[in-house]
């Protein structure tokens, strides 16, 4: 993915729901510019996800049934709780 794409994905990630924005937003400052291509797809991909159903995967109040995506949310969760130790 080139520096173009990526800061496509970087402003696709603002989102409506500010406790999603925030959520993301610590992600994308702390650790996606550390992965590889492959996980900024990823990150990519679920960032097509309703903002509802982000924010209930994000805080735990359901599961992703994307086998794909469900990795890329549960380290963007358990950011969230390094980040707030």
């Amino acid at each position: 993915m080139n520096e173009i794409e990526k800061k496509k994905v970087i402003w696709r990630s603002r989102r409506g729901l500010l406790e999603v924005d925030l959520q993301l937003e610590r992600f994308v400052r702390d650790v996606l510019p550390g992965l590889a291509d492959a996980e900024w797809q990823r990150y990519a991909d679920m960032l097509l996800l309703s903002d509802n159903d982000l924010m209930d995967y994000l805080n735990g109040k359901a599961q992703c049934p994307d086998p794909y995506l469900a990795p890329m949310i549960d380290r963007i969760r358990a950011h969230q709780h390094t980040d707030l130790a």
